[in-house]
């Protein structure tokens, strides 16, 4: 375990030289939180130039491994999809179908199944390479996933109102049958909603990811500080690492279910 960026703080050990708690939170920090260095395996650590951080290295770097698998690996044209084709296919076809379509309709949900794919597979591959010791967990950051939920918000906006129309797209905040003294409360609640619920979707993914990964740190550092009387910390950790493989599916899932809702809640309203 590599307490190198604790060490050059200093000040955070005892008189007998082991760390203290406040070395230990240090250390989580220095490991979750987007920063100019970039912390790899064995005390290796490079420094990255200021006009460039390592939560932006994630991003690029899952860009390249996208284009790589769906540009380079994955073959559209096969006729029975083998090997990498073929695993893809499965998810590909259960974002378009049970995400996209199901929730904006045949035509839309085939139009902006790109989108909800995109969402997909960059969400899920940024949690996975946060769980590679090579890598760091970009969507732990609040203005990655901020970003993420701009689109969202800008489909549910702009592009529903050329969708729609200017008086369509704030139509679908005037529930109809309801007394005009009731509308001027339920209105500005409807319109706020959309706000909200891109609020929602933002810190949604940005906790579950952070706090995922603190309670891992949290428990190996334990290890070090306590060493054997922390012995029951280890199976812990092994457990919530396999059990944050799960989550990273699972919020990429519910990020691009929930955008396809909302979306198709705005596009197509049901009053």
């Amino acid at each position: 375990m590599n307490f190198t960026p604790v060490l050059a703080a200093g000040g955070n050990y005892s008189d007998d030289g082991e760390p203290t708690i406040d070395a230990l939170v240090q250390w989580i920090y220095a490991h979750v939180a987007d920063s100019q260095e970039w912390h790899l395996p064995f005390g290796i650590h490079i420094y990255l130039p200021d006009w460039i951080s390592l939560h932006a290295v994630m991003l690029l770097l899952c860009s390249l491994f996208l284009f790589i698998i769906f540009g380079v690996m994955y073959k559209k044209k096969q006729t029975v999809p083998t090997g990498v084709t073929n695993f893809l296919e499965v998810f590909v076809l259960f974002v378009r179908n049970d995400i996209s379509i199901a929730n904006l309709g045949e035509e839309d949900g085939k139009k902006y199944a790109p989108l909800f794919l995109t969402f997909f597979f960059f969400i899920l591959g940024l949690n996975i390479m946060g769980l590679i010791p090579l890598f760091s967990t970009a969507t732990g950051n609040i203005g990655v996933t901020l970003g993420l939920t701009t689109f969202t918000f800008l489909t549910m906006t702009l592009v529903a109102m050329i969708k729609n129309g200017i008086g369509g797209f704030f139509g679908a905040f005037i529930p109809h049958g309801v007394p005009t003294p009731v509308l001027f409360l339920l209105t500005p609640i409807e319109m706020a909603g959309v706000v909200i619920k891109c609020f929602a979707l933002t810190i949604r993914l940005f906790a579950n990811m952070m706090a995922g990964h603190i309670i891992v740190f949290a428990l190996l550092g334990l290890l070090y500080l306590f060493k054997a009387y922390a012995a029951p910390a280890l199976p812990m950790a092994v457990a919530i690492y396999f059990l944050e493989i799960l989550v990273a599916f699972l919020q990429a899932y519910i990020f691009t279910f929930l955008s396809s809702m909302f979306i198709g809640q705005i596009f197509h309203p049901e009053h």
